[in-house]
């Protein structure tokens, strides 16, 4: 008899949803009189609470609306409905304690799921190991093992930074001013090339790409720098045709404060910027510092500035907030034009709900300009403490 059930079971399984189950075990318990429940449970899997459920339907002749296989409001409620706070918690608790450096993109712990799960329960949330599994996926955590990628004659102040960097956007953040996280994308060129990724297409009709990948010179080239609110988890990108420079990078970000960040921060004074700690927005590039002075004149804000030590801008909390989801956006899909590029750029979103705005920008920007050591003594800039060689803050000039 077990046999002929467990056969059943094995065969109808796949076809059938969590109502059909339930029903077809609550029949053949019923067809096996006493003992039948325990019968079919023991074969199936299924809980007995479950069987005896589906007695209850068949008996009471229970029907459902087309298309449902619960009644409204059944079935059990996700933990994150019943309890607000735990998602918040979770990432509290995982953060500050994530195994590497403080900013690491992958956020991966060397906590195991039970013992989270066992502090949540101290702190009077109800989970378990499983569920915090389920949860830390939620929150674009993974795990992940060691990878060799540190020189070994990385900068000896490279953890002190990182810390110093963590501690500051926490407290800018508290304080509600905005934190911005800035980079460059790499340059692309438009036109209909191949693009890495691969996308649904009917068999056999693949997107047709060039056979080469040679500039167009009428269309050009597309420069996206990104800037990346973490206050509101949302993403400013300015589309450059011509040479990414410093004065690029801060015009980029007077987009950003004159299209969102004067609208979402019409009271605030301080903002606070974590960058590279080359390129564009080189932490020894005068022409940076030369512009973002001229910004902080113009807006009266005072401009708060940390850089990544050197060979570590893979933890710029853009790159994984922003730019790989854009990348994910556009993956397969020819950048043929610069508004179809600018159109799958903000049209990027994220499961953590962000929103991403973009625009092109068609200035030109020269290379080689040079500022002057006067120009310079006249900043209103002062290096921090702490690492002033990466950090330091830009007032305006009265």
């Amino acid at each position: 008899m077990d046999e002929i059930i467990i056969t059943k079971y094995q065969q109808l399984f796949p076809e059938l949803n969590e109502r059909q189950r339930r029903l077809w075990a609550a029949s053949e318990a019923k067809s096996l009189g006493y003992g039948g429940v325990s019968i079919v449970s023991r074969i199936t899997g299924l809980s007995r609470v479950t069987i005896y459920k589906g007695i209850e339907e068949l008996t009471n002749n229970d029907r459902l609306p087309e298309g449902r296989i619960r009644k409204v409001g059944g079935g059990a409620k996700k933990l994150t409905d019943t309890q607000p706070k735990l998602l918040a918690s979770l990432d509290a608790l995982v953060e500050p304690t994530a195994k590497g450096d403080p900013m690491s993109p992958l956020r991966w712990t060397t906590k195991s799921t039970r013992r989270i799960s066992e502090e949540l329960n101290k702190q009077g949330f109800t989970i378990s190991y499983r569920q915090v599994c389920r949860l830390l996926h939620t929150l674009d955590y993974q795990l992940s093992g060691n990878k060799s990628s540190i020189s070994s004659c990385s900068e000896p102040d490279r953890h002190t930074q990182f810390e110093f960097i963590n501690a500051q956007a926490t407290k800018y953040m508290k304080r509600q001013c905005p934190v911005l996280s800035v980079d460059a994308k790499k340059r692309e060129l438009i036109g209909n090339f191949k693009q890495n990724g691969k996308i649904w297409c009917p068999n056999g009709e693949p997107v047709l790409v060039n056979d080469h990948s040679f500039p167009n010179k009428e269309l050009g080239i597309g420069i996206p720098y990104g800037i990346y609110d973490l206050n509101q988890n949302t993403g400013w990108v300015n589309v450059g045709i011509d040479h990414n420079t410093a004065e690029f990078a801060v015009a980029s970000l007077r987009g950003w404060y004159n299209h969102l960040g004067l609208e979402k921060y019409s009271t605030v004074q301080e903002v606070y910027i974590t960058a590279d700690a080359g390129g564009s927005n080189s932490n020894s590039g005068r022409l940076w510092r030369y512009c973002l002075q001229e910004l902080s004149d113009e807006t009266g804000l005072t401009i708060h500035v940390s850089h990544f030590p050197p060979g570590t801008s893979k933890w710029n909390k853009i790159e994984h907030r922003l730019f790989n989801h854009i990348s994910m956006n556009w993956k397969g899909q020819p950048l043929v034009s610069l508004d179809i590029m600018i159109n799958l750029i903000a049209s990027t979103t994220s499961s953590t709900g962000l929103k991403v705005y973009a625009r092109v920008d068609r200035n030109k920007y020269p290379t080689g300009l040079k500022i002057t050591d006067e120009q310079m003594k006249a900043l209103n800039i002062k290096q921090n403490k702490t690492l002033g060689k990466w950090n330091y803050t830009i007032k305006p000039r009265k």
